[in-house]
């Protein structure tokens, strides 16, 4: 059948071209379009949730420790406190909103039939490593900077696993896109 590259080509240029993983062109009169919508509706949503859901929890989990420190160095500015509160709320909220990012990417993978992939296995596991960094260790660290602002060894260790996590996130959205394999000429 048909990739969704070749479709997204015919629908977008009227260019009914497919190129297998061999690189040999073909010509089709009447590609098969079953399906294209669901896939391009999951995609999308996959996308927006990434870029929605795990942008908020990444800029406001970094946020957090520099957040910290500053509330820990006036006591008795609110603002600086309440921004604190506010910034791990974002975190917390976001990362359940976060849940559909891996749902509607595991679905999109499976209509596009790449779950077996290495860029999307490696993807999956670097998943749940950033999930299990935000679940285990980044929400406790931040709620235990809010009973104790001073706890300066759980922030400084807080900006660390932060960075881990984020730097998880790199590098799954580099393999989303450049995905090492493929068949889109996007990949090696």
């Amino acid at each position: 059948g048909l990739g969704w590259v070749a479709r997204f080509r015919w629908i977008v240029a009227g260019s009914p071209v497919v190129v297998d993983r061999c690189g040999a062109k073909d010509v089709q009169a009447n590609p098969p379009m079953k399906g294209l919508r669901v896939t391009a509706f999951l995609l999308s949503v996959h996308v927006l949730a990434a870029i929605l859901a795990i942008g908020p929890v990444a800029v406001a989990a970094s946020m957090y420790a520099p957040a910290v420190r500053a509330a820990a160095e006036s006591p008795d500015d609110a603002r600086k406190a309440a921004t604190v509160a506010v910034l791990h709320r974002i975190t917390r909220v976001y990362s359940v909103i976060a849940i559909f990012v891996p749902v509607f990417g595991l679905a999109t993978g499976a209509r596009l039939g790449v779950l077996g992939d290495t860029w999307l296995i490696v993807s999956m596991i670097l998943t749940a490593i950033a999930a299990a960094v935000l679940i285990g260790l980044i929400l406790p660290g931040q709620r235990r900077l809010l009973i104790d602002l001073q706890d300066t060894a759980t922030g400084r260790r807080l900006g660390m696993q932060t960075g881990i996590f984020n730097l998880l996130w790199a590098i799954v959205v580099v393999l989303m896109i450049y995905r090492p394999g493929s068949t889109t000429g996007a990949g090696l």
